[in-house]
């Protein structure tokens, strides 16, 4: 089984640089996105063989996921009751016979830092809600998480300690998160190779220089590993700030 998660910053913006290219290309069983920025109507995408799942954000253009499948979903849920970022559309969780699938894309904690606290409650609310289902059959969880989780996944961390995204509040939840049972994929597979990203700034030269973070994640529950066949990176395709990321496991 093949997964792809990719922020694409703008969903209609990355269907005219390519997405549907590369979308058809990688023929993906389940394809997620994250901060689609549209609402219901705006765009129609003809995905053949796909089942399509959205969730809006009540603001305009802004935040909001998608999950693209071939096999039907037993359930799916929108959302985990937050109260303050219900309304933004961050959060997909679906059951299949073998496993949930979780797409998310976390909150950022702003460049001030004005919403870590908003950041950290949401984070015990996700990890008390992939708990809840783990207890059931394993968790695939996929997104944008907005968190650099060691020195090697960030180009300059020296300069980024305490900046949002690479806070030691931040980490933390990462770090209890994978002592609980999962498996952050793409280190099982590399674990000190460096230069994996999955975000650059827009800045001129800076994804030319892959001057990155990798925040972008495909995390399974830990009974799954003998399953794992490959996770990495496709930083070769452009259309966002993001690079997609893919996951193959047999299940």
């Amino acid at each position: 089984m093949r997964l792809v998660s990719w922020n694409v910053n703008g969903l209609r913006a990355c269907v005219r640089k390519g997405f549907l290219d590369y979308f058809n290309e990688i023929d993906a069983d389940i394809f997620c996105v994250q901060e689609t920025k549209l609402q219901e109507g705006q765009i129609e995408l003809e995905l053949d063989g796909y089942f399509q799942y959205w969730n809006y954000a009540e603001r305009k253009g802004y935040s909001g996921t998608a999950v693209f499948t071939k096999q039907k979903p037993l359930s799916v849920k929108y959302g985990i009751g937050e109260e303050e970022t219900q309304p933004e559309g961050r959060i997909i969780t679906m059951e299949f016979a073998d496993f949930f699938l979780i797409n998310v894309y976390t909150p950022n904690s702003q460049r001030d830092l004005a919403r870590l606290g908003l950041r950290l409650e949401w984070e015990d609310a996700l990890f008390q809600h992939i708990m809840e289902h783990d207890k059931i059959k394993p968790v695939i969880l996929c997104g944008d998480l907005n968190v650099a989780h060691q020195e090697i996944d960030i180009r300059n961390y020296k300069t980024n300690y305490g900046n949002s995204g690479f806070t030691d509040e931040e980490r933390e939840k990462m770090t209890r998160f994978l002592n609980a049972g999962f498996i952050d994929t793409l280190r099982h597979f590399y674990p000190d190779e460096e230069g994996i990203y999955t975000w650059w700034s827009y800045m001129k030269t800076v994804r030319e220089r892959n001057i990155g973070w990798r925040i972008d994640y495909f995390i399974v529950s830990e009974r799954l590993k003998d399953n794992l066949i490959d996770s990495n990176a496709h930083s070769a395709i452009l259309g966002s700030d993001h690079c997609p990321i893919m996951l193959e496991i047999e299940i």
